[in-house]
């Protein structure tokens, strides 16, 4: 057993009885008015930004590739220079990972944009961007193989663009004891910046599984914005307000346990529904949701109404983090482009139909991949859309191919169209843009192979201090074998329905029994589906197998359905393997990321029985 470490904290610090950390943005091009909001909507220790997604690597390096002084969130910079000034009058810390590939570039912007008008103490933190120590480490000490698919690095080792490895709370911990108030951070985990201000506050020691577990869980329900107050949320109707619209909030204690909130007066909802549809977002295995920091239970969460929308989450349970970090990396993969014209009139999906036979047939040409959708008819839901007379159908065609030439004869294509087909055609756009694309490979990596470095800049932007960080805290374990209850489709599912019996049975979508959110990692889908009460969840455990949603996705999903189950928040969480034709940039459907697949799967109807029908409106 290593020696016990403990997050160091200044001798002079009194602990807090309670952090309030704030999310001001999910995603790179979230409301960039957020941040302000939440500075002024009420008292704040913390505040976080999450810019970056695996597709918002890719476009940073190419930003890069065309300026080497880009790389980073730009839009960050507008936002930082408008809310300076509050965040040390109100003696807030900032945390955000808009640095992307090029923190130190990002932070050197925000202290030339203000000026010196505001004094900011700024950190920058290093050391996630593997790409120039690529040979150094393959293949003598990583084989960086995919981690999704077992492929060998040999078959795309030369056309490596960018390598990141997500880092964990360590870095950022050390950032914050150098007294920072900005701090400014590449390729760390989403949860990162919610966990280590807890960790250094409390003084929580690096293997105190059940509080980092528990302070993860806190910053995946708040990651991602407003998605956790209610946006995206199955009962949309039940959110009072969407204007002003207000970001999550936790409310952290000693112990680890804390409270979901958002400020007053603001739009959105916090409730134990919404929180639940958060917790199902982007979920794997929920026994093993994996962080460079700790292992966390999603099995053991508890959750409960603890007021006008307030919701206590407690009971979390962790384990030792493994030897190994995640990279996330991109390579040059070929070109793609899309382009499109709208149909309009009666027989409107006839004559996209017709127009599709026409385009294809007149270009003559194959590529790697190709893609006809007809968007307001089916594009989203595929197979599980209703069959649906539309008064207008937008008609779009992508193509992927290595061949450059190939895809620009694509392009050039389109326009002819107009003139030569049935009518009520209107154009959408001029010739399409040729994207270079630029595919994800996730692997892993030693923790021992990527150490961090953290920056403290002056007000010229000069580096002062810095001090590097090992990944390795001395704590961790081989992981033990996956204990959650998994279920995995056939390859060749029937789909069979389970037989009910002779009991009274009604059609009815699954929305009426279920709520859902879907999200994505790489070419894979996940669908939490909550159960709106516990009779309507042991229904579904029985009646919604792997094979049945396998069968329901059967025009999406290639590849094979794996079912979790999640009795502590009555909710099931699928899987769908090769769902997303490649994913990410590569993907050529207009939903990428299967943002969409949990409304087709609640639009879907099955017969239930009346008895789980009348269990609706109480709590049985």
């Amino acid at each position: 057993m290593a020696t016990e470490k403990k997050a160091t904290r200044k001798e002079t610090k009194i602990m807090k009885e309670i952090v309030k950390i704030g999310n001001a943005g999910g995603f790179w091009g979230d409301d960039l008015k957020a941040l302000r909001r939440q500075l002024e909507g009420g008292p704040l220790d913390y505040i976080s930004s999450d810019y970056l997604a695996e597709i918002t690597m890719s476009i940073l390096r190419k930003q890069q590739l065309k300026n080497p002084d880009l790389g980073y969130v730009t839009d960050f910079i507008e936002q930082i220079v408008d809310v300076a000034d509050l965040l040390v009058k109100k003696k807030v810390t900032m945390i955000a990972n808009a640095g992307g590939i090029n923190p130190l570039a990002c932070a050197r912007r925000v202290i030339k944009e203000l000026d010196g008008k505001t004094k900011l103490k700024i950190a920058v933190i290093e050391g996630d961007n593997m790409i120039d120590m690529m040979d150094d480490i393959y293949p003598s000490k990583a084989d960086f193989k995919n981690m999704e698919n077992n492929d060998k690095f040999e078959l795309i080792n030369t056309k490596i663009q960018s390598a990141n490895a997500y880092l964990g709370i360590l870095p950022i911990v050390k950032a914050l004891e150098s007294g920072a108030n900005l701090i400014i951070a590449g390729r760390v985990t989403d949860t990162s910046i919610t966990m280590a201000p807890l960790v250094y506050e409390f003084g929580w020691k690096f293997n105190d599984w059940d509080k980092l577990a528990s302070a993860l869980v806190a910053g995946h329900i708040i990651e991602c914005g407003a998605q956790g107050t209610g946006g995206n949320f199955t009962d949309w109707h039940k959110v009072p307000r969407w204007d002003n619209f207000g970001y999550p909030i936790v409310e952290v204690s000693p112990d680890a346990t804390f409270f979901v909130t958002k400020h007053k007066d603001t739009g959105g909802l916090v409730s134990v529904d919404s929180v639940k549809e958060q917790l199902v977002y982007e979920m794997g295995d929920p026994s093993y949701y994996i962080s460079p920091d700790v292992i966390a239970d999603f099995l053991s969460i508890q959750i409960e109404e603890a007021g006008e929308n307030r919701v206590r989450v407690s009971g979390i349970k962790g384990s030792a983090s493994t030897h190994f970090l995640k990279v996330s990396m991109a390579y040059e993969d070929g070109y793609k482009a899309s382009s499109s014209i709208i149909l309009s009139g009666p027989k409107a999906i006839d004559k996209a139909r017709v127009y599709k036979d026409l385009f294809w047939k007149r270009l003559g040409l194959s590529f790697e991949k190709s893609n006809t959708e007809y968007v307001g008819y089916d594009s989203c839901h595929k197979n599980l859309a209703p069959d649906i007379e539309p008064n207008e159908v937008l008609l779009q065609f992508s193509v992927f191919d290595y061949d450059k030439s190939k895809v620009i004869e694509f392009s050039k294509s389109i326009a002819p169209l107009i003139l030569s087909g049935p009518p009520g055609v209107a154009v959408t756009g001029g010739r399409p843009k040729i994207h270079s694309v630029m595919t994800y490979w996730p692997t892993l990596v030693k923790k021992e192979l990527v150490p961090s470095i953290v920056h403290v800049l002056d007000e010229k932007g000069e580096i002062t201090e810095s001090h590097e960080i090992s990944s390795v805290t001395g704590f961790e374990d081989e992981m033990n074998l996956q204990r959650s209850n998994k279920q995995v489709s056939k390859a060749d599912p029937t789909g069979t329905i389970i037989v009910i019996g002779d009991e009274e049975t009604e059609r009815i979508k699954l929305r009426e029994l279920c709520l859902a959110r879907s999200g994505d990692k790489g070419d894979t889908a996940n669908i939490g589906l909550i159960g709106r009460n516990k009779t309507i969840y042991l229904f579904l455990r029985q009646y919604l197998t792997a094979d049945i949603v396998k069968s329901m996705f059967a025009e999406a999903c290639e590849g094979r359905v794996i079912r979790y189950e999640l009795d502590n928040l009555i909710a099931l969480n699928f899987l769908l393997e090769k769902s997303l034709d490649g994913g990410g940039t590569k993907s050529l459907q207009i939903d990428a990321q299967g943002k969409t697949y949990a409304q087709a799967l609640l639009n879907h109807k099955i017969s239930v029985p009346k008895r789980i029908m009348d269990t609706l409106n109480n709590d049985n």
